[in-house]
């Protein structure tokens, strides 16, 4: 596996060995040594750099789809096969003609005159293939004819029309199928040189640029990124090429294009995109290319074409952003193609977006409760302030009568704290929430307090009251119907 990993490039140097003291300093080793040029997997002209080797028997599969193996093929290629084909065929039927001169003794007696040939005026193998050539181009110069005195030479030239137009359409379709295949339509799709990577809509956005030169429009147009990354499975299995898939706006139809002027395709990184954890200083030591891929069908032959390029971790700009190329002249926009691999530096976050909602999640939990306890403090000191207009409200005769004045002050500014104490114990670990929980402990002592302070100011207030109304208040819930009309209009004065 570690030499199969060295033969892929640097992405594999990293990986732990079996020896304990080897496996570290090959990697110091490997850090030290000069980076090596980067393998690319597809060039920027789209070319994927695979060869196809060690086939052994599958080859003949080559064979039984041959038109699709001979458009395949290089034009040099091309033009060698059909002019051989072409060569061997016309030799061929020449010498099928010559032959059959040669068994009748045509040849012998061709300038016999009372001699009825099989082909008039074939006196050799040069003049035989001048009869299939004008047969076969029917060019029909009238000088060498069939006579009606060869039924094998009928045949032979039924046999050699339906050869030659089998020949005819093979190798002038194949010809015409290289022809017009739209691959050289793909020199006119562009690509920006470099990808970058900023902020769009307040995300890490990726980003790169695609334009059409000419004016005739690619219908359909679509485009699709795969991501090619080497990782290792936890159960072990090395993966060198592995494909991810990059949403491009699958899920919005943003992949769709309207490809009239050119465009900025954006791969939003999010949870669940592939650079969720990158950053501008791991692209550093991270290896990964980005291949995308562009389809459409071009609309004045109909035929389906594709555009390809790559981007390597070099080529990809983070705190980058394209120049505008269009601008909007007089009845018509302007396109500068100048301007269309320019970029330029814009404030970027460094970090991951991992990082960025790490760092959200850490500073969140220190801002609410501080936040909380302001709002719940203002509240008490709102209800105190509220408290002590109620009490100016009350007589003074039934302020004396109860003997603390300050009472439901102390009271509130006691239930503040505890509050308080609620919300600070909030924040503590869960080992002392537990113990501020067991029974007998200071809030509930501060209960107990509480309600035996709210006690004793009632007795003493009864107590205070002249023997008439203590024994209206020995009626318990009768003491209220029996109030008089002057004590209830304090009373109902007091709480309203």
């Amino acid at each position: 596996m570690s030499a199969l990993r060295r033969k892929f490039g640097d992405d594999y140097q990293v990986v732990t060995t079996s020896s304990s003291g080897s496996g570290f300093h090959q990697q110091q080793a490997a850090a030290a040594a000069p980076r090596r040029k980067r393998q690319r997997f597809v060039d920027k002209n789209g070319r994927c750099n695979v060869q196809h080797g060690n086939l052994g028997s599958e080859t003949s599969r080559y064979l039984s789809d041959l038109f699709t193996t001979l458009v395949d093929l290089k034009w040099r290629w091309n033009l060698f096969i059909f002019i051989l084909t072409y060569t061997v065929a016309w030799l061929f039927m020449a010498s099928m003609w010559w032959l059959i001169a040669y068994i009748r003794g045509d040849l012998n007696k061709a300038h016999d005159d009372n001699y009825t040939p099989c082909v008039a005026n074939v006196y050799n193998f040069p003049s035989a293939f001048l009869f299939f050539i004008e047969t076969e181009a029917t060019i029909g110069y009238g000088y060498r004819y069939i006579t009606d005195k060869c039924p094998e030479g009928i045949i032979l030239f039924l046999f050699q029309s339906i050869l030659g137009s089998i020949v005819d359409a093979f190798l002038i379709g194949c010809m015409f199928i290289k022809m017009s295949q739209p691959k050289k339509r793909a020199e006119t799709l562009m690509f920006s040189e470099h990808a970058v990577i900023s902020m769009r809509d307040g995300k890490l956005t990726l980003m790169f640029r695609v334009g059409n030169l000419r004016n005739s429009h690619m219908v359909s147009a679509q485009i699709r990124c795969k991501l090619l990354k080497s990782r290792q499975t936890p159960e072990g299995e090395f993966l060198p090429l592995d494909q991810l898939e990059l949403d491009v706006g699958f899920s919005t139809g943003a992949d769709q294009l309207f490809l009239v002027s050119p465009l900025t395709i954006c791969h939003v990184i999010d949870a669940k995109s592939p650079f969720y954890d990158l950053s501008q200083r791991s692209m550093q030591t991270e290896q990964f290319e980005i291949v995308v891929i562009l389809e459409g069908i071009v609309e004045t032959t109909g035929m389906t074409c594709q555009a390809r390029t790559s981007y390597t971790e070099d080529e990809v700009l983070w705190g980058h952003r394209f120049f505008p190329v269009i601008s909007l002249e007089e009845g018509f926009f302007k396109v500068d193609y100048s301007q269309f691999h320019a970029t330029f530096e814009v404030p970027t976050t460094p970090y991951s977006v991992k990082e960025q909602e790490e760092m959200l999640l850490i500073s969140s939990p220190l801002i609410g409760p501080a936040v909380s306890n302001s709002k719940e403090r203002n509240n008490s000191v709102e209800c105190l302030d509220g408290l002590d207009d109620i009490s100016t409200k009350i007589p003074s005769k039934l302020q004396k009568m109860t003997g603390r004045e300050d009472f439901p002050k102390k009271l509130l500014r006691m239930s503040s704290t505890t509050s308080e104490k609620a919300y600070s114990i909030g924040g503590l670990p869960m080992k002392l929430q537990r113990i501020s929980s067991v029974p007998g402990n200071s809030e509930e002592k501060l209960v107990s307090k509480t309600t035996k302070m709210m006690s004793d100011p009632m007795s003493q207030s009864v107590a205070d009251l002249p023997p008439k109304l203590q024994k209206l208040s020995g009626g318990g819930a009768r003491m209220e119907g029996k109030i008089p009309p002057k004590l209830r209009k304090m009373n109902s004065d007091r709480f309203t």
